[in-house]
């Protein structure tokens, strides 16, 4: 009888977290029941028998407390969590939460809504803690016997040694199990394909092997500190003998890759000197330095959409459009930490380390390629502002870090307090701290764009809202429109107090998305767009506005994304730059465009592949190989590899000797 009692409480634990991971899977995923969904199953029965083991091993008061905290535990990361990605698209990390709890505290409002409207969903989550509180008095806490507990621990031990085993034997597609298990973290991916709780189990690894590699010593001895040997340019064919050479310029710097390679005893920083010898890089273009010595203001516009442009309603973001670089093909992917992953990739050209905030780590590392150092090496005045709190994300470390004298709310930005805040009261204060000091270079961070978009909750919105009222759209999209009305006056602003200074054709900007926005469900930015947009490439569809007064309008239908902006504009400044350290391409280079989303997904000018479904589309009519899908997936994978390094060594510094 004992035995049976045993077994009951023993299935307990698996069939409570079978029940938490088919909730979530059927709120939050299109699909449930696919293979995905067995592995779940699986690593559920190991871990139940885990927290089974935690609850019957001691006295019988510790066993209930132990068991009411476990239950409470699964109860809130699960409610937390669907209430998190009903914000954000994405899981939150444990990274995070160690990291960030006060600043996403700060969102109460967005929370509060987020709550309200996920009731269903927690009450569905919080059952089984009411249930088991209400029958407390029913429940047995005894202590197992000894013999049975050693059964059941083996039993766990051998039943995740054969699923860890069979998850690493499949290697079928892409985004295998394997390559999700061991390879990478995809937060996403990895809860569909294994659960949650196994998901929470392989970041806290993830965020371990970051200590590790953080711990271990690093080879500053072994970095010559000579002069580099110059490297000699690469000789171009004679078309004919009475023409001159014609040379082909790089973006490239003079790295003695081969002495590096050679000098360095440390395994992971010699596999980087080997990867980064061999990138292919840019070469020089006729927009090449177009731009040196201009001003530069750079711009990440919160929840940005292309979709936002209207001649009539965004006039100012228009002419932008149409009287600049026009780039038809540019997408944002939405990146892991949301706002501060895609102002990473824009500010740097790298991509991000998945769970974890790479612009907080980046912030003791050496950045070169950051437009603030590469420009204030050339004298430039550098400046970087955020109209919400100065150390949200951190970016008080991180964006001094990039060579910028920083200000935000609560340090030297004296915006109005509201939320969200005004970018045109930001652009209005700070115009004067820098456009009678040239050349400068100013970094902006917006955020009268952010969510929630309401006309009750959202400062922006209401302000704006009787230019949106007659639209024919929903009040949503409405409250959407109007936080972007803001973001057009501050651009208007902006450009008149350019001209009047007589400097509008000598300066620079460039504007970009840090995300899609998400905010708005899909329906909604459909409805926005004026077409049914798919949840794939299309939803990540970005805009990229690069502007100077009087310039030749220019299209570029080349694919491209937010983390060729760095590179782009290195060479529109004519800065001496290695394209071979940055993960993105200069757009306006002859390079093969290469569009890199989050999930492993990419878009070429011969096709676009779904990493998901293992589709491809063919852009140019013919039969795409297998082996072409292949060879673009490892070059990606090598991409995110090597930027997590770059990011865990500082090996900007190794490589400069900083």
């Amino acid at each position: 009888m004992n035995n049976n009692k045993n077994i009951l409480k023993l299935l307990f634990f698996p069939l409570l977290i079978l029940y938490y991971e088919t909730v979530l899977k059927i709120f939050l995923y299109d699909t449930v029941f696919n293979i995905g969904y067995v592995y779940m199953c699986l690593f559920s029965v190991p871990l139940g028998m885990l927290f089974y083991l935690l609850t019957t091993s001691f006295k019988e008061k510790i066993n209930k407390i132990l068991f009411f905290l476990i239950i409470t535990f699964l109860t809130l990361y699960y409610g937390t969590q669907i209430v998190y990605f009903r914000i954000f698209n994405t899981f939150t990390t444990f990274y995070s939460i160690f990291v960030g709890t006060g600043k996403v505290l700060g969102f109460t409002d967005i929370i509060a809504s987020a709550l309200m409207n996920n009731i269903p969903e927690l009450i569905t989550v919080f059952l089984p803690l009411i249930l088991l509180i209400y029958f407390r008095q029913k429940l047995a806490f005894n202590r197992t016997n000894k013999a049975f507990i050693l059964k059941v621990a083996v039993s766990a031990a051998i039943m995740q040694s054969a699923i860890v085993f069979s998850v690493l034997s499949s290697d079928v597609g892409v985004l295998s199990p394997s390559y999700l298990y061991s390879e990478t973290f995809l937060v996403v991916e990895s809860v569909e394909k294994f659960g949650l709780l196994t998901t929470g189990r392989l970041d806290i690894r993830n965020m371990l092997k970051s200590v590790v590699f953080a711990l271990e010593p690093l080879p500053w001895e072994h970095i010559e500190s000579e002069d580099p040997p110059v490297k000699e340019p690469e000789e171009a064919p004679i078309v004919e003998e009475e023409e001159p050479v014609k040379v082909v310029e790089y973006n490239t710097m003079d790295i003695p890759f081969e002495d590096l390679i050679k000098g360095e005893k440390k395994e992971a920083i010699r596999s980087m000197h080997e990867y980064f010898s061999k990138v292919e890089p840019t070469k020089k273009n006729e927009y090449t330095g177009k731009f040196k010595g201009k001003n530069l203001i750079l711009i990440t516009a919160e929840g940005f959409s292309p979709y936002a442009v209207s001649k009539d309603l965004t006039p100012t973001l228009y002419k932008m459009q149409e009287e600049g670089f026009n780039f038809t093909n540019f997408y944002t992917p939405l990146w892991g930490v949301s706002t501060t992953d895609g102002e990473y990739v824009a500010c740097l050209g790298l991509l991000p380390k998945e769970g974890v905030w790479s612009f907080y780590k980046s912030s003791h590392n050496y950045l070169p390629f950051a437009m603030g150092n590469q420009l204030k090496k050339e004298g430039y005045i550098t400046r970087a502002y955020h109209n919400h709190y100065f150390d949200y994300y951190y970016r008080h470390l991180s964006h001094p870090n990039m060579g910028y004298t920083y200000k935000g709310l609560g340090n030297g930005l004296d915006v109005t307090e509201t939320w969200p805040e005004s970018d045109l009261e930001m652009i209005e204060l700070t115009i004067p701290e820098f456009i009678d000091n040239q050349p400068f270079h100013v970094y902006y961070m917006t955020v009268s764009g952010h969510l929630q978009y309401t006309f009750t909750g959202n400062y922006i919105a209401a302000k704006n809202r009787s230019l949106v009222e007659n639209l024919p759209y929903s009040d949503r999209v409405k409250a959407y429109l109007a936080c972007n009305i803001e973001l057009d006056r501050a651009m208007e602003k902006l450009i008149q107090e350019l001209e009047k200074r007589g400097i509008a054709d000598d300066t620079l900007i460039a504007i970009s998305p840090d995300h899609y926005p998400y905010g708005l469900n899909l329906a909604e930015i459909s409805e926005l767009a004026g077409k049914e947009i798919k949840k794939d490439f299309e939803l990540e569809r970005g805009i990229f506005l690069l502007w100077s007064k009087g310039m030749e309008p220019v299209v570029i239908d080349k694919p491209c994304s937010s983390l060729d902006i760095i590179p782009t504009l290195s060479n529109l400044m004519g800065l001496e730059y290695d394209s071979r350290l940055l993960m993105g391409r200069d757009i306006l280079s002859d390079s093969d465009p290469l569009v890199i989303f989050t999930d492993r997904s990419f878009i070429t000018d011969k096709v676009a592949y779904n990493a998901k479904t293992d589709k491809a589309i063919s852009l140019t009519g013919e039969e795409i190989e297998d082996s072409y899908i292949q060879e673009i997936f490892e070059k990606v994978k090598l991409k995110f590899k090597y930027s997590a390094m770059i990011l865990d060594t500082n090996y900007y510094k190794i490589l400069f000797n900083k």
